[in-house]
């Protein structure tokens, strides 16, 4: 029976590349919630968009399932980060497929416009580009061009959409300007699980550091967390922030250090006022879309540093 249910699954996963199956309305699928999002507030009613990687996912670490190649499969237009975010999907995202096409919303952003993953590796992107509002503009501003092309019956629409959506996005980033500068410019100091917030920190004036890296896939060690505590108890920074797409065992260790060697009061914030970093939050939390989770951040990093 065993032989069988395998040979089962052998004829049924090729389904899967062969469109067989495919669903009667046009699918645009989307790697991230945020690019799901935005897709959504642009396309209307008008296409179905389905997410690959759901609230709190980790993309870093995404590997797709067959359900996920079955989706990529039948769908018209791909659209996906970029930058090496969806390192493990790399080869599945830009493997040529007849009707489909699949579209980078980051491609339009250029050297200047990006920050290094790390020191040293000016030419590997750090891909966290969507907490700078503006230049998640510019993604946006991808995504209506690749919805026109694909939909010209509907162009009008989105443009109008698209439109709209910016004006939000312009209000977004003057409020993010606005809520920041009512920290003073050294308490502007903002330690996260992941190194996720470099773009943000250089739009908005804050310091930031990270128990890892741009990718959650390298663990940290004994010397991050010793390295973290140590900026911590020298700077004496109130509060830690754990990410909602993040386990929060490294800055656990890294609380737990600066507590016994720089006996300062510090804070882990978790829970509700977690951040979200590299995903939105479920339907009905106050990250479920772009701007939400935009202005949940920014609010919870304000309060928690200024006390």
């Amino acid at each position: 029976m065993r032989f069988f249910h395998r040979f089962g699954l052998l004829l049924v996963l090729p389904l899967f590349f062969t469109g067989c199956g495919r669903p009667s309305q046009p699918t645009i699928v989307t790697t991230t919630s945020m690019i799901s999002d935005a897709t959504k507030r642009i396309a209307g009613s008008h296409w179905k968009v389905e997410c690959l990687m759901g609230p709190g996912v980790d993309p870093h670490k995404y590997q797709p399932s067959a359900s996920d190649l079955g989706k990529l499969s039948s769908a018209k237009l791909v659209l996906f980060s970029g930058l090496h975010l969806e390192g493990k999907m790399v080869d599945v995202l830009e493997k040529p497929a007849k009707g489909r096409k699949a579209v980078a919303v980051t491609r339009s952003l250029v050297e200047s416009d990006l920050r290094a993953a790390e020191p040293g590796l000016e030419t590997i992107h750090d891909p966290h580009v969507w907490f700078d509002v503006r230049l998640w503009k510019k993604c946006v501003a991808v995504i209506a061009d690749e919805l026109c092309e694909l939909d010209q019956e509907h162009a009008a629409e989105f443009r109008s959409n698209a439109e709209a959506y910016s004006k939000e996005l312009d209000d977004l980033h003057r409020e993010i300007l606005d809520k920041a500068a009512k920290l003073a410019k050294d308490k502007r100091i903002l330690v996260t699980s992941h190194d996720a917030f470099g773009y943000f920190a250089a739009a908005y004036g804050f310091e930031v550091h990270g128990l890892q890296g741009v990718s959650t896939a390298t663990e940290s060690g004994t010397q991050d967390v010793e390295a973290l505590a140590r900026v911590i108890g020298e700077k004496r920074v109130p509060a830690l922030f754990t990410e909602t797409s993040v386990p929060s065992k490294g800055l656990e260790k890294v609380l737990s250090t600066v507590k016994e060697k720089y006996k300062i009061d510090v804070r882990l914030i978790a829970g509700d006022d977690a951040l979200y970093s590299d995903a939105l939050g479920e339907s009905g939390s106050t990250g479920a879309t772009y701007i939400g989770m935009v202005r949940h951040n920014i609010d919870a990093i304000v309060k928690a540093l200024s006390q």
